[in-house]
């Protein structure tokens, strides 16, 4: 077995052991580099800590640096791993940390910042490990066009609902005009309710009513759609892992 093999089986399966615990060592960086992102957003941690954070950060670019070289170099096809979603993925995970060593002028500082925020995707770098995260997603993908035409269904709902609220309440109860009416029409509608704009009309408080009660149908509906896709795909699903792992990186 040549040597490119021996990575591919490493970096892509986990038949083997040295496979298994190199998974391990990826998932430990992804969770590390999360946290300490996240704490390092806190403004007293960073001006105590900054310096530790920025080595911390390099250390694990670094790594992860490495491990996409790995992934290209031992992948059967490069151009379909550094296009597929994990590859971009991957790519994600260590390019802001370089584009921001590049970029130090004061005028880039919102970019920089948005740079620094985008480090977080690494988590998405988990998604591969977990062996049914590929049926959701692909669950996902098979229900997408009806889940579409439900969304424009809805569309179509909260700008009715949203027009009438208008023309019910009015500029004298905070629906001043047709957008902020079907702003309230979508607060509503998902149950969020935040309280700035609210009827005050009997007229209006009913059409509100039967809004709320159009919210936990929506919410159900979409649900059931992916669900009975979900079902299928779980049915018909290979129980090895690997063999999905292995199919999702090659």
């Amino acid at each position: 077995m040549s040597f490119k093999r021996k990575l591919h089986d490493i970096v892509f399966n986990t038949n083997c052991r040295i496979g298994q615990a190199f998974d391990t060592s990826i998932i430990i960086l992804i969770i590390i580099s999360t946290i300490s992102i996240s704490i390092s957003s806190i403004k007293t941690y960073h001006l105590s800590y900054g310096q530790l954070f920025y080595t911390l950060e390099w250390i694990l670019t670094i790594l992860f640096t490495i491990e996409y070289v790995l992934r290209l170099y031992s992948s059967k096809n490069r151009v379909a791993y550094s296009t597929s979603f994990f590859g971009i993925v991957d790519l994600l995970a260590i390019l802001p940390t370089y584009i921001a060593l590049v970029m130090t002028s004061s005028h880039y500082l919102l970019f920089i910042r948005l740079l620094r925020v985008m480090r977080i995707f690494r988590v998405l770098k988990l998604f591969k490990y977990v062996s049914e995260m590929q049926l959701i997603i692909q669950t996902l993908a098979k229900s997408s066009r009806k889940i579409l035409v439900f969304l424009m269904m809805v569309l179509v709902l909260i700008t009715l609902l949203g027009s009438t609220m208008y023309i019910i309440e009015g500029e004298e109860h905070g629906f001043s005009n047709i957008p902020v009416s079907i702003y309230w029409a979508i607060v509503t509608l998902t149950t969020v309710g935040y309280g700035d704009i609210s009827p005050q009309t009997a007229l209006g408080k009913l059409v509100s009513s039967i809004i709320m009660i159009l919210g936990y149908c929506i919410i159900a509906v979409p649900t059931g759609l992916v669900s009975v896709d979900l079902s299928k795909n779980f049915s018909n699903s290979p129980s090895t892992p690997s063999t999905q792992k292995s199919s999702q990186n090659n």
